[in-house]
């Protein structure tokens, strides 16, 4: 594994306490997904809020769920980390 991508997992498990196997897993879960479809989207946002136990209120989830399915996910790391802390 490259030094970036373990340094990004380094921060990743620091910040989440998820393990890299388990991203990965996800990762791979999900790579052919359809990610317009609404009830895609919101069981994968519930498995990564088990993952890290982090509770989503269904108002953060819904508002996650939309920005993907409409694909407006913002494009550089301090918009999306705006995103999932509001």
């Amino acid at each position: 594994m490259s030094d970036f991508k373990q340094n990004m997992f380094d921060q990743i498990q620091k910040q989440s306490n998820v393990q890299p196997d388990q991203i990965m897993k996800v990762a791979q879960s999900v790579q052919n997904a359809d990610f317009s479809d609404e009830k895609t989207v919101r069981k994968l946002v519930k498995q990564l809020a088990r993952l890290s136990g982090k509770p989503v209120s269904k108002q953060k989830e819904d508002k996650i769920v939309k920005a993907i399915t409409n694909n407006k996910m913002p494009k550089d790391i301090n918009s999306l980390s705006k995103l999932f802390k509001n």
